[in-house]
This record gives structure tokens, sequence and C-alpha cells, in this order.
């Protein structure tokens, strides 16, 4: 695929840039992997020294939190290649001001950081003044609300561009530790053999986080935990756990099995469905006064097909949690014969395979192993590995999606097919939610939702990642 030569920035003056993009294009300056010009578009009336003043002051505060110091060099550098065209995104005047801005360049990356509303506007703007012709339009998630409403944004924007020109982005996907699942079943023989439902005994994926909604009260009320996090993130989590080996690593293979598998998920009844709204979210600026959106939600799921039929697999997510974590463990059955335990004694703990994906992101594997002393017992003993130390640094999500997009690989993006499927899944209980269970702060979700995997959820908490 050709490399693109400038990239395009709408909602310059958003959260996600500042908190996200911005220190994900110094990163790729730093390593010198950007090498195009950056155009930001806002309707905010901002100078241009305003507008780079944000910037700096973006990627000087993610640095600082981080211990790291800014490369005074580099931060000049992209500044230096960064303009704002500031317009209403529905007036055709803002386009063609950045057609202007464009001219010489043939090849554009437009990255759409924009509420998903405004979506279709955006692409009808670019594509009347002739900028659909080429570029590759990058759409953040959520995209759409339901499967409805996917389906009519799909319909507007592939009126205008084909499929091979969007780049629909679940920034889970950009995460190396989440792309780690993939090598570590297909990389490694020890684990294939018994990566099934005769050796499985259930899948838990959990997202969750220790903070609330942080002053975004209008915007998650109209979300909730569903399609914030399970309808994208954890489902594709759950795809990289399960899925078959692709013929090859290319994207459209890789695809493939990812809608096999989301096409063989039972769909979700209210049974397997635990929702849940922390104490104090009513209290919250912007949320509607008798709300009933989840701030948690917990669910049961069960993949249709030879290689995990009757295997639980379950997800959850939530906000004001005990932990901020990001998760997936897989538990193994427990051996046909309990030869090491004494009579009455309770079964050893069951083989485990943790995969931490968070900043601190590795993968714990939970045996059995000989207890000091002459009798035959065993203790639980967790062999551990923290991919950074044994590794080095890993590049973060967003840096690796734009490099991706400039590129033209969709390996890291989501196919319309397996979108689609996504909300298939969840459609009936999203039109038909379940009862709303409170629950405190610093606790794991409404005790519904501890009480839905037999013998509990496998224990976060010493090997919990503080920072997904």
């Amino acid at each position: 695929m050709k490399r693109a030569d400038v990239l395009v920035l709408f909602g310059a003056t958003g959260d996600l840039a500042k908190k996200k993009l911005f220190p994900a294009l110094y990163e790729m300056e730093e390593a010198g992997e950007l090498e195009i010009p950056v155009f930001a578009v806002a309707s905010s009336k901002w100078t241009q020294d305003e507008f780079k003043a944000t910037v700096e002051k973006s990627i000087r505060d993610r640095n600082e939190a981080l211990g790291q110091i800014v490369d005074e060099r580099v931060l000049k550098n992209l500044l230096d290649e960064m303009q704002l065209v500031v317009g209403d995104y529905k007036e055709p005047s803002t386009f063609e001001k950045l057609q202007d801005a464009l001219s010489g360049f043939d090849l554009p990356v437009v990255y759409l950081a924009i509420a998903p509303g405004m979506f279709a506007d955006v692409t009808k703007g670019l594509n009347a003044v002739g900028l659909t012709e080429s570029a590759r339009v990058v759409v953040e998630k959520p995209f759409g609300r339901d499967l409805e409403s996917a389906i009519a944004l799909d319909d507007s924007l592939k009126k205008l561009l084909p499929e091979d020109q969007i780049y629909r982005i679940d920034h889970y996907l950009g995460k190396e530790s989440v792309e780690d699942l993939l090598v570590f079943r297909f990389a490694n023989t020890l684990f294939e053999p018994v990566w099934n439902r005769n050796y499985i005994s259930n899948i838990q994926i959990t997202m969750t986080e220790d903070f609330g909604i942080e002053g975004r009260g209008k915007f998650y009320d109209e979300v909730g935990a569903t399609r914030d996090v399970l309808q994208n993130h954890l489902l594709q989590v759950l795809t990289m756990l399960t899925m078959e080996p692709p013929i090859d690593m290319g994207a459209a293979a890789l695809q493939n099995e990812k809608i096999k598998v989301l096409s063989a998920v039972r769909d979700v009844t209210p049974e397997n469905v635990v929702r849940g709204q922390y104490v104090g979210y009513l209290e919250e600026a912007g949320v509607a006064e008798h709300s009933q959106t989840e701030t948690f939600v917990a669910m049961r799921l069960f993949i249709d097909n030879w290689r995990w039929a009757g295997v639980p697999i379950y997800l959850r997510t939530g906000k004001k949690m005990a932990e901020t974590t990001m998760e997936a463990v897989v538990e193994f059955k427990q051996p046909p014969r309990q030869l090491f335990t004494a009579k009455g004694e309770p079964a050893p703990e069951p083989n485990i395979v943790r995969f931490r994906m968070g900043r601190h992101d590795g993968v714990d594997l939970s045996l059995q192993a000989k207890a000091p002393g002459s009798a035959l017992v065993t203790n639980t003993v967790d062999l551990t590995v923290e991919f950074a130390a044994a590794l080095g640094q890993r590049k973060e999500a967003y840096e690796r999606l734009l490099d991706a997009a400039i590129v033209g690989d969709h390996f890291r993006f989501t196919r319309i097919d397996a979108v689609l499927q996504s909300w298939q899944i969840l459609d009936s209980i999203l039109k038909s939610p379940t009862k709303l269970h409170p629950y405190f702060d610093d606790a794991w979700g409404p005790d519904e939702a501890l009480e839905m995997v037999p013998g509990g959820w496998t224990t976060v908490g010493k090997l919990a990642d503080k920072t997904p």
C-alpha cells in the first residue's frame, strides 16, 4: 500500500486529541515515523498560537505524568508540522478551506475524532470538495449505538467511500498486549492442543476502572457500559482468545476468522446479563434525573461451534470498581482424579492462564507444585512475566493505529461485518434492558454479578494492573 502524505485531524480541540492523539504524534515524531504534515480541523475559533500551545501542553502533561523528559527539538519539529483550520463542520466553506490547505497532497488520512453523529456530515463535506477520492477515513468508536444505527451509518459512508478506504478504530486492537494473545496461542505449540472445550472450564474477561465518569456525564449517560466497552473492546478480546488460526497474518485472513467466531456467539438473553449503576451516579453533572444507564455490566456468553461448545465465557466491565484492571483469565478443568488431596480437603485451585493487558502487560500461569514436607500435597505457584521487563518498552495503541492508517494496513482495524455481528449479539438486550442493580464504590459490582460465575470470579488483586 502507498504511504499517505498528509494527516488531517478533525476534533483537534477535543479530549481524545489532547489525551491520546497529540502525545502519539509526538512519539511518532521522536521515532522518525511521522514524516508528514498534520492539518487539524476544529470549530473552536482558536489562533494558530493557541492551538500549538494546547498541543504542547498535552504533550508536556503526558510526559510529566510518565516521568519522561520532553525532547525540545522533537517537540519543535512536530509543532512546525502542524497547522489549524477553523470552521463549522456543517459549512461548505470549512471544507473549501481544507481543500486549499491540502493542495499538492495526493493521499490524505482523515481522522474523525468527533461525535459519531457528525461522521456522515463531515464525510459529505469532504466528498463535496473531492477529498474522498483517495482519502483514508478513520472513524472512532462507537460505530453506531445499536444494530439499526450501525447499518444506517455504514450505508451513509458507503455512498461516498468504498470499504477499503474506511478504517474503524477500536483502540484495543492497537494494544500490543491484545495482539500478544494471537502470538501466545499460535506461536506456542504447548497450548494449542488444550485450547478447547475438552480442557478449558471457562473464560473470564474483565475491564474495570476504579474511577467514575470524570465529568463526561452527558456523553456517558447516552452510551453506558455495554456500548462503551463491552460491544467493542471486550468482544474484540474474545475473538482473539477463541478464533481459529488464520491462514496467514494478513488483514483479510484475520478478519475472516473473527467473523466466524462472532457469528457463532449465541445472542445474549436477559438471564445471562447483570446490569449495575454505582451509587452516586445520578448526582453526576449531565446525568438524567432518573437515568437507567448502566455503569457496570456482566454477561455470560456461549460460542456454538466445535471448539467451544458448552464453555461459558464471562465478560464484565464497570466504573467505580475495586481496582482498575484489564485482563483475561482462561481457567482449565481439574484433573480427572485428585491424587494429592487428603480426604475431606478441598481440591487444589485449577490451572489458569491470566493475560494482563494494561500498561504493565504480561502473562501469569497458575500451576500446582509439591508443598514442602513428607506429605504429597500441593501448593499453588504463579509463574509471572511482565513483558516490558522481558522484552523492552512497547508502543502505545494510538501511535500504532495512526501509523497503520498512514501506511494503509487494515490489520488493526475492524471490518463492517464484525461490527454489525457484535451489535447483533447484543441487540435484544439493548432493546429491552434488564433490571438495574445498585453497587457501591470499591466493590466488584452488584452481588448478582458476583454470583454469576459458579465458585466466583477468579480473584483480581495482587497482579491487577492499575492503568488499562
